[in-house]
């Protein structure tokens, strides 16, 4: 959605990526059928700064593809701390599994095997952040069932929310991923229970923040 010299020039102005990573874009782009739903270089650097911003104890993803994202997320993760991740695609959860143990993250990344909207429900616990990366036409399903499973201050992070520009179409989009993500930011927007700013980093990221308690909007 931008020109691609501008482009190169943000990949040129990004900490590089660590080797594990770099190996682990690579082998996602040789051989998977869709590789661009990989977050990639810089996008990658932004969760990963995201996180370490918010140091949370508690993280979840829905939808891991090959992994690069949770371990950039993972990089922000407290002492302690876990990521849950889900993915429903056995041959990427198998990559992903893999480059968890050569990052050393397997310790404090849990993969779930299956339906996220399935195994939400199932995780007794609460999150500081959660990264939605998953099939388009039910972002707000996994954003209804996962919002009171965020901590009071916590996050949400939610990828493709421009979707490489469709969401223009409004009423007239045809497809269910594009009225999927149509329909989720205007839910969001509306949403009086958070506060929320879509940014135009790659393909967009809805950023959005549950208030603490009693604390002024």
């Amino acid at each position: 959605m931008i020109d691609p010299r501008l482009e190169e020039y943000i990949e040129n102005h990004t900490t590089p990526e660590l080797e594990h990573l770099y190996e682990l874009r690579r082998r996602t782009f040789l051989h998977t059928p869709y590789p661009r739903m990989l977050s990639g270089h810089v996008q990658g650097q932004f969760l990963g700064m995201i996180s370490r911003m918010i140091r949370p104890e508690r993280i979840l993803e829905i939808g891991t593809f090959t992994g690069y994202s949770a371990i950039c997320l993972a990089g922000g993760l407290v002492p302690g701390g876990k990521l849950h991740t889900i993915e429903a695609d056995l041959s990427y959860a198998e990559i992903a599994r893999e480059y968890f143990r050569k990052a050393n993250l397997e310790d404090c990344i849990v993969l779930h095997d299956g339906d996220a909207l399935e195994i939400i429900p199932q995780l007794n616990e609460t999150f500081d952040l959660v990264f939605i990366d998953a099939a388009k036409e039910h972002y707000s399903d996994y954003y209804h069932t996962v919002i009171e499973k965020v901590k009071p201050g916590g996050f949400i992070l939610a990828d493709n929310a421009l979707w490489d520009g469709r969401v223009m179409e409004g009423a007239s989009a045809k497809d269910p991923e594009t009225r999927g993500i149509i329909r989720f930011n205007k839910e969001i927007q509306k949403d009086v229970r958070v506060e929320n700013v879509l940014v135009s980093i790659r393909d967009g990221i809805m950023i959005i923040c549950k208030p603490q308690l009693n604390s002024p909007q």
